[in-house]
């Protein structure tokens, strides 16, 4: 293309910002439907319908627009759109303003916008130094009898 002065000028792309830091990898854009098992390294933006279940070692970006029904597995998870499933984050789950999930997280890591709709329970904490499990908190105090005498 040819500009106002005579200067050759490439066409403008529409470029979405990365997310995390991280490359976007792939999209789902919205008014596209999934459903089977998601597999991938790098960062996934998810603005359509996906069913299924997701693992990933990296980045899972659920748009505004998004609705998941999938069981989640994957280092990081943000939600701006509606899940419904359980999610476990080997890092950090953020729940942006417009996200609405329908099931339980587990994970080290939560932050909550307000105005999130939130329907399930959460599981926090770190894993321990050989990465099997979760390390529990010590039992509660269990209320001890008083002996009272005249």
């Amino acid at each position: 293309m040819i500009g106002l002065f005579g200067e050759e000028q490439k066409p403008m792309k529409k470029e979405r910002p990365p997310v995390g830091g991280d490359n976007l990898n792939a999209f789902l854009g919205e008014g596209t439907s999934f459903k089977g098992n998601l597999t991938f390294e790098g960062t996934v933006r998810v603005d359509g319908e996906l069913e299924g279940e997701i693992f990933t070692k990296d980045t899972l970006v659920v748009g505004e627009s998004a609705t998941v029904r999938a069981a989640i597995h994957a280092g990081m998870i943000i939600i701006g759109g509606t899940v419904h499933g359980n999610i476990t984050a080997e890092k950090k789950v953020e729940l942006q303003t417009s996200a609405r999930l329908y099931g339980n997280i587990s994970t080290p890591s939560l932050s909550i916008a307000e105005g999130v709709v939130f329907e399930g329970s959460c599981t926090m904490g770190k894993k321990n130094e050989k990465g099997r499990g979760r390390v529990e908190s010590p039992p509660a105090a269990q209320p001890q009898e008083k002996i009272l005498s005249k």
